[in-house]
């Protein structure tokens, strides 16, 4: 074969090198007040000094340059399809502990309400720039995250979709956090104005708290708390109080029906995984609070309460909902008092005996003790008891039961 003959052969053989493509980045335009690093704190992304300084490349602007009003900015946040099977295939990477931590991060984007849309039901990934990067991540003092003004951290009603408020109804405002049903409510007065509460859903993550038997199927004590902590939140957010959920599920929003699937993928505020030891997961979440409760404190804020919501298991006896005060305090005495006296005359309304065998006292627990805003400790009931059981099985029943005690704590 003639050598012009082989040179031409081996180039049409030769497969075509694939064009490079460079990647879609995540815009963004400023809000009012918005600094290069306030907006990467709203994303998550200023734990890593790495994004920071892409942030800058992309852009091409440095810490001293102000943010030009209504101009869009790139993050350092990669737009990558998801192709229906998994992060890793999607991505081309084989890092589980990567694909785990994208996956993350994509559910906290839409609990927050700046991500539209599950990566499963849009088939669109975020992929933090940090993530494949091999970022180290900075320190930092705290875990909370302040407001633009840097007066107190942020709660959930500031968690609203800027979009919605555009809209012509004003008396509405949209909280991710209650799931797409309930996500839209109303402000109907400000009677709680001043008042802020921490709600922590007992247990999470790899720890399901009790377990029940159901018409054959488990009933987890995290997901009813959680469920009944939701829509306490959303009742307490309604009349003006600002509300901080502590434990948190991007996928669980208010939930109907009986059963309610017991998974493992809680948070805790802020976006951390919970922690396996039982000692470490209690301290994780009474810092944040008292993190949280500082700053606020400092910012003016004097009437401050932590609500810890549990069920109970006792073998078979049926206990009713009870509650713990700090014994250090008395006005915790009080608030569980109103709570109690809250159940008890529902009870003698709905309930065809009127009994109610709840009781009210004083106990050494973890979440009692060592948080700093006013606190109180109560359980649904027993998750063991069939008549127990009905309270948190039945929606009405668990709407019922955040609504009284939404009435007991507006009392206080």
């Amino acid at each position: 074969m003639p050598f012009f003959l082989f040179i031409l052969l081996s180039y049409l053989l030769t497969p075509a090198a694939k064009p490079f493509v460079a990647p879609e980045y995540l815009t963004v335009v400023p809000q009012a007040g918005d600094g290069i690093l306030s907006i990467l704190r709203r994303y998550e992304l200023d734990k890593y000094r790495c994004n920071l300084d892409k942030f800058c490349e992309l852009n091409k602007v440095t810490l001293k340059n102000s943010l030009i009003k209504g101009k869009k900015y790139l993050l350092p946040i990669q737009i990558s399809a998801f192709d229906g099977k998994s992060i890793r295939s999607s991505l081309g990477i084989s890092n589980y502990d990567v694909a785990k931590g994208i996956e993350i991060y994509n559910t906290l984007m839409v609990s927050k309400g700046l991500k539209n849309k599950a990566f499963k039901a849009d088939k669109i990934l975020w992929v933090p720039y940090h993530t494949l990067n091999n970022c180290a991540a900075t320190e930092s003092k705290t875990t909370v995250t302040t407001n633009q003004a840097g007066k107190a951290p942020m709660s959930e009603n500031e968690r609203v979709d800027p979009e919605f408020q555009k809209l012509s109804n004003p008396g509405k405002r949209k909280f991710p956090i209650f799931g797409e049903t309930f996500a839209y409510t109303p402000q109907l007065s400000s009677r709680l104005q001043g008042r802020i509460y921490y709600i922590d859903a007992g247990h999470g993550g790899i720890d399901p708290g009790a377990i029940g038997r159901y018409g054959g199927y488990d009933l987890c004590e995290d997901e009813y708390a959680y469920d009944v902590s939701l829509r306490l939140c959303r009742k307490l957010i309604e009349h003006g109080a600002t509300t901080y959920m502590i434990t948190r599920d991007p996928n669980d929003g208010i939930r109907g029906g009986t059963i309610l699937k017991c998974d493992k993928d809680e948070e805790v505020w802020g976006g951390q995984r919970i922690k396996t030891g039982h000692a470490d997961r209690l301290h994780q979440r009474s810092n944040i609070i008292n993190q949280l409760y500082e700053q606020n404190r400092k910012a003016g804020i004097t009437q401050q309460f932590t609500i810890s919501i549990h069920v109970d298991s006792r073998g078979k006896k049926q206990v009713d909902l009870f509650l713990y005060y700090q014994s250090t305090s008395e006005t915790s005495r009080k608030l569980a008092l109103n709570l109690h006296q809250s159940i008890k005359s529902k009870y003698q309304i709905y309930r065809k005996n009127g009994r109610y065998q709840g009781s009210v006292s004083t106990r050494n627990l973890h979440m009692l003790r060592e948080c700093k805003p006013v606190g109180i400790y109560l359980e649904l009931g027993n998750i063991q008891h069939s008549l127990d059981q009905q309270r948190i099985v039945l929606e009405s029943n668990r709407e019922a039961l955040a609504k009284w005690l939404f009435e007991g704590l507006a009392g206080q």
